[in-house]
């Protein structure tokens, strides 16, 4: 590390100015603006001191229930031990350790970009864009799962390209473990290995058939070997996973796969986020769930075009088209204006790389496609917010910045082109 940095000064001292910069930004913010409490981290503060008092784990109630993930209560629940250990108040520890927390992820997408791309100025832009956007300042301020969960991501997105570039099964293990204590923490992440594992196995056979006849594996070796990756990575999530549902069936006498509530399901069957919509009565023995799916039903037989246009494009659009404010704050602070510009920028000019990407399904780079792709299908089950687009704007500022770079490199040979002629 020392030599490659011995070597590479001039990079070194970029990347070093740029991670200096998100920091100054982000504390900046945390010192400069008075923060505002959400409900959720309201709760979840409630559900701290409970289990902390009590040792219940209870979200908006007395008794024990598994309405929430644990990730990030434990994680709230360790700083307010630490806070009251070294007399500091737990919220403002919070924010410090997601800034801290928030520059890895910085790391991690640097390594992610070069993963993806091989190109170290790809790499570099993207860190340098992470490090000035502006939900990724604003959401340290806030007590929220999507500083922590964009952290865990990131590392379990990079592990498992790692994975599939080694074949390794303890790599596979590793990103089992990554991708389990990033369902903790936000649950809808859960079923994303599956794709991925199932386009690596068609790289697999592809790649298989392509090469000389000499060096060719048996269908059913390659086959075994990403099924067998699959399986470990599978594995080690359920593992990671298992203290939960254990404590689940013990506690409360039921399986539950991550959490129980079912709100977001239930209020994303009303288009355009229109609650006065009856398109169907409630009856009384109709639990919450219940009435979603009859909504569904009802919806997609009697107002077909709205249905079809809010469960693709209309939650589509709700879901991207803003960035996320945190947990919202006063004054408003703006590092540089006209800051929805360059978020708009980013998933609008993300569309021609993720198209190319599916065109090109053999690049290593597909895989953030996958993800990108899977996890807007899963949004379109849920209740659409501005905040669900967080944890995968990494991948549009590298599908973003990877475009940038390429129509430069092509203008620069075209201009080098015409000189040497």
């Amino acid at each position: 590390m020392l030599e490659w940095v011995r070597k590479n000064k001039v990079w070194t001292i970029m990347i070093v100015l740029i991670f200096l910069l998100a920091f100054w930004l982000r504390a900046d913010f945390l010192t400069s603006v008075k923060h505002n409490i959400s409900h959720d981290s309201k709760y979840y503060n409630e559900l701290v001191h409970r289990l902390v008092d009590k040792g219940i784990y209870a979200y908006k109630e007395e008794v024990p229930n598994a309405r929430v993930t644990p990730g990030y209560p434990l994680f709230m629940t360790a700083m307010y031990l630490i806070g009251n250990q070294i007399g500091v108040e737990y919220f403002p520890l919070i924010r410090w350790a997601q800034v801290l927390i928030s520059l890895a992820s910085l790391a991690l997408m640097y390594i992610i970009a070069m993963q993806a791309t091989k190109n170290k100025w790809i790499a570099l832009i993207t860190i340098f864009i992470g490090a000035i956007y502006h939900p990724f300042i604003w959401t340290t301020g806030a007590v929220l799962t999507e500083t922590l969960a964009l952290f865990l991501l990131m590392a379990y997105i990079s592990m498992q390209m790692y994975a599939f570039k080694t074949g390794r099964i303890r790599d596979a293990a590793i990103a089992g473990v990554l991708l389990g204590l990033t369902v903790l923490v936000r649950a809808e992440f859960l079923p994303l290995f599956v794709p991925l594992y199932g386009v690596f196995l068609l790289q697999q056979w592809s790649k298989n058939r392509s090469a000389s006849i000499g060096e060719r594996k048996p269908l059913s070796a390659v086959f075994k070997k990403v099924v067998l990756m699959g399986v470990v990575t599978g594995l080690c999530l359920s593992a990671t996973m298992l203290p939960w549902w254990i404590r689940n069936i013990v506690t409360l006498n039921e399986f539950v796969l991550t959490a129980s509530q079912s709100n977001p399901f239930s209020a994303g069957t009303y288009p355009d986020k229109n609650y006065e919509d009856r398109i169907v009565p409630k009856e009384k023995w109709m639990t919450q769930s219940d009435y979603a799916w009859a909504r569904i039903k009802a919806g997609f037989t009697t107002q077909t075009w709205t249905y079809v246009k809010w469960y693709t494009v209309g939650k589509l659009k709700y879901t991207y088209s803003h960035m996320f404010f945190g947990a919202g704050h006063s004054p408003i602070f703006y590092a540089y204006p006209k800051v929805a510009y360059l978020h708009l920028l980013l998933v609008y000019s993300s569309i021609i790389t993720l198209l190319g990407l599916i065109w090109r399904w053999r690049h290593p780079g597909v895989m953030l496609a996958v993800v990108l792709v899977i996890m807007s299908m899963i949004r379109l089950v849920f209740v659409p917010e501005y905040r669900y687009n967080f944890t995968v704007m990494p991948i549009f500022i590298i599908f973003s910045v990877w475009l940038g770079v390429l129509i430069l490199q092509k203008l620069w040979a075209l201009v080098s082109n015409r000189r040497a002629a």
